[in-house]
Order: structure tokens, then C-alpha cells, then sequence
């Protein structure tokens, strides 16, 4: 079994990335990271990267009400 990487994005936990065969799975831990929720990466920075573009997104949202 391969070590998961924790991602966090500004120190929140986004979630939890698993290795399977070549790829990186994401398991969502926190809102808005359950968008991501399964899929696979190519690395887990790809995963971080991702999270933390979903998080930058949702932000601008939430200011914007």
C-alpha cells in the first residue's frame, strides 16, 4: 500500500491523495474540495494545484454575495 500525501491549501485540509497504478486518486476531506472527489492526478501537486484553484474560485463566489 502506498503512503497517502495530505493536501491542504493555506492550511486547511482539502483531502487525502492515494497512489493507484500510475495515477493519484483525490478523496475530498472539506467543502469545496468534494468537486474533486475521486478524481485521479498525475501527481499529487497536480492535485494540490487543482484543489487550490477550486478553493480560489469558490472564494471570489462567496465575496461576491
Amino acid at each position: 500500500m502506498s503512503e497517502p500525501f495530505i493536501i491542504e491549501i493555506w492550511g486547511e485540509p482539502a483531502g487525502i491523495v492515494l497512489r493507484e497504478g500510475n495515477a493519484f486518486r483525490f478523496h475530498a476531506t472539506a467543502r469545496p474540495f468534494f468537486e474533486l472527489d475521486g478524481t485521479q492526478f498525475t501527481t499529487p501537486g497536480h492535485a494540490r494545484l487543482a484543489a487550490a484553484r477550486l478553493q480560489r474560485g469558490s472564494r471570489r463566489t462567496s465575496f461576491a454575495h
